[in-house]
């Protein structure tokens, strides 16, 4: 059967009149989008925003390195969270589909009370009690806690989706659960989980930013101290101009991951041997 054909049988084909309904949904929503983005310029250009003066800072060596230093210290905090927050849902998902209750109680009750705790609020007191000296880790630790609580649940969430059978075959083969879950079921998990996770990571990226609270010189305090120390308190071009950054940064992170996505759905269809 074509695509068409699949495609036909799957849901009615619009009509001339449903297209074009559509299209003039399309032109309505383009003309409103537009008509918002002309608001806000005519907003910001009202109050002087684009006023010469105000850009003048960002052409200093200085201010340009130290954006990008900013930039480094967000992905530095980024990358090792990233890392962290899966390691540590792996383990609590394992945790909490162990048969064992007294595992899988307590690891539940952590899952949900890092999932519930507001993260400015437990990176603040990380950093207040523990990690004063050093915001990096805080930072750091109150986004692996998080994110990984969060990650645990989107990998159990994908264990449980697939099929029991593939876990079934692999206990009468004789095989562990440790084995039957590391070699078998988080592996399918993870592939199929892929969007969700990168999804997550997305956020992880994003949530460095709350790293102002706590003075760890990230790309949103970099531009806060750049912007308190310059003629005029130039605020909003500061936000201008970082906010494509931080943008650039989570649609690279997404491309990386489509990319990944896409080579192991290749790989999985060359292991896949042709059907008969």
């Amino acid at each position: 059967m074509s695509s068409t054909q699949t495609a036909t049988v799957l849901y009615d084909t619009p009509g001339p009149r449903a297209r074009t309904r559509y299209a003039a949904f399309g032109v309505l929503g383009g003309l409103g989008i537009a008509g918002l983005l002309w608001w806000i310029y005519s907003a910001l250009d009202r109050t002087g925003q684009f006023d010469p003066a105000l850009w003048d800072v960002f052409q200093y060596t200085a201010v340009q390195q130290r954006i990008v230093d900013g930039m480094l210290a967000t992905l530095r905090a980024f990358g090792l969270a990233a890392l962290f927050s899966l390691a540590l849902g792996a383990l609590l998902a394992a945790g909490r589909l162990s048969d064992h209750r007294w595992l899988s109680a307590p690891t539940t009750a952590v899952v949900e009370f890092f999932r519930a705790m507001p993260l400015l609020i437990m990176i603040f007191a990380l950093y207040q009690a523990v990690f004063a000296a050093q915001p990096f880790w805080g930072l750091v630790i109150g986004l692996t806690l998080y994110n990984g609580s969060v990650q645990a649940e989107i990998i159990r969430t994908g264990i449980l989706a697939l099929p029991r059978g593939q876990g079934e075959a692999a206990y009468a083969l004789g095989m562990r659960k440790s084995q039957v879950m590391l070699l078998i079921l988080v592996p399918q998990a993870v592939r199929s989980m892929l969007p969700a996770m990168i999804g997550q990571l997305v956020v992880t990226l994003k949530d460095t930013s709350l790293g102002y609270i706590i003075t760890y010189p990230e790309l949103l305090y970099a531009g806060k101290l750049i912007a308190s120390n310059s003629p005029g308190y130039p605020y909003i071009p500061m936000i201008l101009v970082i906010t494509p950054i931080y943008i650039g940064m989570c649609l690279a992170l997404t491309a990386l991951a489509k990319w990944l996505e896409a080579r192991g759905r290749r790989g999985a269809n060359r292991r896949t041997p042709d059907a008969a």
